[in-house]
């Protein structure tokens, strides 16, 4: 038969048993010899005085062994914790470094300013009297001008938390940018109302007038402004856009509104 192998021999079930097949086995039965002759060594081992001492020093370094082994492994569960604990504190600062470059790129072009403190300072220094030296005469103590107050601007939480309906499709820019505008014609207004009347042009007197007759005493202490004063010191215009901020604003408790003699007076709170 052409297609068996030369030298194979015949096995059982029609097999044949090729000559790699039995070079296979002759290897395998030397190794189960080879095995079985160290057992029979090792069981007599202990019969033999002088292996008695080398076989102690093998337990012994065998113990010793297995001590640097465990200890091995301690230390290894001990690095595999400080290197999931310092995975984590990377994530951390990984993670606030992104909030950090987040918060840098999308800085509000609007924050709220501190109120500064130099008039404080000043008027504290100005209360102080002069060592060496007294009055004459007992002088009248200058009455400080209030400081103007102005509208704070709003933060981009309190903008979210605006109802959808009253936001409509304002940005959160553009409502800061009217607040602005509106604290520009407060500081204007204020600023013409504590001038001395004699520098004042006619025009300029002819506001403070009006100014005078919108107030009552609902805005006695209280910074308002009206329509008319958008107009006069502000480019906005006070259409449908400009109310839906001013009801935001309210809403926000930035203003609040002073009607009466029929006229609607928009308040600093």
């Amino acid at each position: 038969m052409a297609e068996k192998e030369q030298g194979a021999l015949p096995a059982p079930h029609g097999k044949y048993v090729t000559s790699s097949d039995l070079s296979n086995l002759y290897s395998h039965i030397n190794t189960k010899i080879s095995s079985i002759k160290t057992s029979l060594q090792l069981r007599k081992i202990d019969q033999d005085p002088s292996l008695k001492t080398v076989v102690g020093k093998v337990v012994h370094e065998m113990f010793l062994l297995n001590n640097l082994l465990n200890r091995l492994e301690l230390e290894c569960q001990q690095q595999e914790r400080h290197q999931s604990q310092l995975k984590e504190f990377q994530e951390s600062i990984e993670k606030d470094y992104d909030e950090a470059q987040h918060l840098r790129k999308n800085l509000p072009i609007y924050l709220p300013s501190a109120v500064p403190n130099s008039v404080l300072g000043l008027a504290v220094k100005s209360e102080e009297p002069c060592k060496g030296s007294q009055p004459e005469r007992a002088k009248k103590p200058t009455k400080e001008a209030k400081q103007i107050r102005e509208v704070p601007f709003l933060t981009a939480e309190e903008f979210e938390c605006v109802p959808p309906y009253m936001r409509g499709r304002l940005t959160y820019n553009q409502v800061n940018a009217v607040i602005q505008e509106i604290n520009k014609a407060v500081v204007s207004k204020y600023k013409m109302l504590r001038q001395p009347v004699k520098s004042m042009s006619s025009a300029v007197r002819n506001l403070v007038f009006r100014f005078q007759e919108q107030e009552t005493k609902d805005t006695k202490g209280e910074f308002f402004i009206v329509e008319a004063d958008i107009d006069e010191f502000t480019q906005l215009k006070a259409d449908k856009r400009f109310h839906s901020i001013l009801t935001i604003l309210r809403h926000c408790r930035r203003v609040r509104e002073i009607r009466g003699n029929k006229l609607i007076r928009y308040a600093v709170c």
